[in-house]
């Protein structure tokens, strides 16, 4: 078979091997439904007949001249058969994160000139036809569920005749390596979004070299990261183009109970979803009584003290053996029993997490990248020699990596993108000379893993003018079963503070031990107690940070950071500024 050229190869190329393979399945009325390879190409091919008469397409080629089409939805098949379909005719899928905010929605829509949006659901839809009169490009909204006011898909599914079929191969044909695929507009943590436009040749260079990083053999997946971030779109071609089966997670909300239907071989996360995961566990084994809570937290006293690539003796191996049968067992059976890896990506996890998963047989493979870079520059491998806890791996392959006088890390080879859409300046000043500039700090441990200190711009120097990286402190707090999120400050301060969101489950248990009867949040935190309680917990973890990264005052807040109240990026990623300006009476307290 022909090395691929495109994304959209990936179908025939399934169709050749086996076109009764399973190939994507999702829940319809309470049952997976399962979808072939055939079926698949078919509602492909179907969808792009039905795009091309109603004129959307390649145009001239250029990028301005090429149609952009929108989608606001949630993971499902549909989602994959649209994006197959549109790159085949040449036209630009823009996928937009459902929890978009209104002026954002409309700033992406007029910016990348759209067409045509398809949504998920009745939200996403009047979402989407409250900024129509405001989006000129705009000709209509169609729909996934079956809804009132827009008009449904598959109205759009067309036969195919020779005549079409000729006219979808001739376009197809056009299509080259290195020709625009999508742009992806970047949420961000400050300013207007930004399009990020990604070649064939970005994704496919980066879904080729992460093949021999993962398991061998065909896989079953489970899909929950949203497909508009770029790392779940890049690892569906890679399972795509691998071999496999991929199932659709209900929502966020079951992703518990979809585990242990489909029971994946592999799927990826954010390293958010991983510490809840963990949490869970974690209260779990805290309710245990007598022999099986001294065992669990054994089990878990063992996995804490586990380290890759090396032995530590028979003795610690055989008492792992057994943890691992009396109690780890458990931990892969709530995950369906059969997965092979996690891949974490998209912020950095926890150290201690990555150890506990992986000596319950259940490695976390973190990598690292940016939509930029389509999106992975490094990975741990599955092969346990090409691990390091603490880095994200090596270097994929076909990419270079060095690191700048000032730390920052700069990447170079075939998946940095086209550029920012309509933005040469930006482009300029990101690429120099064929380097990408990250915006992380770095660096190669044993000239061969890539660790990552901390963001560039995160980074403050006190007016001590010391410099300090908030991240490995925000992290270090977060290891604390009482302290759900953290933003460690300090700009121009005299001293580092932060700002702290209280696991509210965990602080209430507590609470009610001390005979703290107060249920509302806010006089939670203000609690004498509490906050003594706290000060023990943050006192604890500044043993292990130099004398200026210490958090010297700290504020309790009563509410938990979310994507929908605006502080977190769809990507789980803390926004600062947001943060700051939202909690500024805190701020003026601890500085005050």
């Amino acid at each position: 078979m022909t090395k691929p050229e495109r994304l959209f190869d990936c179908i025939d190329r399934l169709f050749e091997k086996n076109p009764d393979a399973d190939l994507l399945a999702a829940k319809e009325n309470g049952q997976w439904k399962i979808y072939s390879v055939a079926e698949v190409k078919q509602k492909v091919d179907q969808l792009s007949a039905g795009l091309l008469r109603l004129g959307i397409g390649y145009g001239d080629g250029s990028l301005e001249k090429r149609d952009k089409v929108a989608i606001i939805s949630k993971n499902r098949p549909e989602w994959l058969i649209l994006d197959l379909a549109l790159q085949q005719i040449g036209a630009v899928l823009v996928p937009v994160y459902p929890t978009i905010g209104m002026p954002e929605l409309e700033f992406v829509l007029n910016d990348a000139e759209v067409k045509l949006i398809f949504v998920n659901d009745e939200d996403n839809y009047q979402k989407a036809l409250s900024v129509k009169e405001k989006t000129p490009s705009l000709r209509d909204i169609y729909s996934f569920e079956r809804l009132a006011g827009p008009k449904h898909w598959e109205t759009l599914m067309a036969p195919i005749d020779e005549a079409i079929n000729a006219k979808i191969k001739e376009i197809s044909a056009k299509i080259k390596y290195k020709d625009l695929l999508t742009i992806i507009y970047t949420s961000g943590t400050t300013g207007k979004p930004k399009g990020v436009m990604l070649s064939h040749e970005n994704i496919l260079s980066n879904v080729i070299a992460c093949i021999p990083c993962l398991p061998e053999g065909n896989v079953k997946a489970l899909s929950f990261l949203p497909l508009n971030h770029i790392f779940e779109r890049m690892i569906t071609y890679f399972y795509l183009f691998k071999g496999g089966v991929i199932y659709y997670a209900e929502s966020m909300d079951t992703i518990g109970d979809n585990l242990k239907e489909v029971k994946p071989d592999i799927f990826t996360t954010v390293p958010r979803v991983l510490e809840k995961v963990y949490d869970r566990i974690m209260a779990k084994g805290a309710e245990l009584t007598g022999v099986k809570k001294k065992l669990f937290f054994w089990a878990h006293s063992l996995a804490a003290r586990f380290e890759i690539n090396q032995n530590q003796g028979a003795w610690y191996n055989l008492q792992l053996a057994l943890a691992n049968k009396l109690i780890f067992s458990k931990w892969r059976e709530a995950l369906g029993n059969n997965v092979r890896c996690i891949v974490s990506g998209g912020a950095a996890c926890q150290v201690r997490l990555i150890r506990i998963f992986t000596a319950a047989r259940i490695p976390i493979l973190e990598g690292y990248g940016l939509t930029e870079t389509s999106p992975v520059i490094s990975v741990n491998r599955f092969e346990e020699v090409n691990r390091l806890f603490g880095s994200v791996g090596p270097v994929i392959d076909d990419v270079e990596v060095k690191i700048a006088d000032d730390g920052e890390i700069l990447c170079k080879g075939p998946n940095i993108m086209m550029g920012y859409y309509k933005r040469p300046d930006l482009t300029a000043d990101a690429i120099r000379d064929g380097w990408f500039y990250t915006g992380d700090i770095g660096v190669l441990v044993d000239n061969k893993f890539l660790k990552i200190t901390d963001r560039k711009k995160e980074m403050f120097k006190t007016s001590g003018g010391k410099y300090v990286a908030p991240l490995p402190i925000e992290n270090k707090l977060k290891e604390s079963i009482y302290i759900e999120q953290a933003m460690v400050l300090g700009a121009d301060k005299k001293f580092v503070s932060a700002l702290i969101v209280p696991a509210f489950n965990r602080l209430e248990e507590w609470a009610l031990k001390q005979g703290i009867t107060e249920t509302d949040r806010k006089a939670l935190v203000n609690n004498k107690l509490v906050i003594q309680w706290y000060k023990n917990i943050v006192e604890n973890f500044n043993q292990e940070f130099g004398h200026v990264e210490q958090v010297k005052k700290f504020e309790l807040l009563p509410n938990e950071w979310t994507i929908d109240t605006g502080e977190m990026t769809p990507k789980l990623s803390l926004k600062r500024k947001v943060v700051m300006e939202k909690n500024k009476e805190a701020i003026d307290k601890i500085y005050g």
